[in-house]
């Protein structure tokens, strides 16, 4: 865990946050500024700050669980049979806003194009 940051304390229980779905290695909840009728955040337990952080070979067996959990999240929101789309942010350029890894995932209604929306 790393202090101070607000997704360390969500999964440390600090901070209360409306879960989706939770096992050993992560956790989803619904994001605070949705920007999809269903926009979730799925985040490692352990700190990771970005994609970019030069992963071994137990952060594979980890980023695997993080589709595993998008998924559940998916099928908990009812958008997993319509689709629903999965947003990795890096660095500030992305719009990466906190500090940890974690994936969006929204739906609920028709997506537009990803990029000139």
């Amino acid at each position: 865990m790393k202090e101070g940051c607000i997704f360390c304390k969500i999964v440390q229980g600090e901070i209360s946050a409306e879960m989706i779905y939770e096992d050993d290695k992560s956790i989803v909840f619904k994001d605070i500024n949705p920007q999809a009728p269903v926009h979730l955040l799925v985040v490692p337990k352990t700190h990771i700050e970005a994609s970019t952080d030069g992963f071994t070979s137990y952060d594979a067996e980890l980023l695997g669980s993080l589709f595993f959990a998008a998924e559940k999240a998916a099928e908990i929101s009812g958008v997993k049979n319509t689709g629903f789309r999965l947003i990795i942010n890096t660095g500030p350029d992305s719009g990466q806003e906190v500090p940890h890894l974690h994936i969006h995932l929204l739906g609920g209604k028709k997506l537009g194009r990803l990029v000139g929306d």
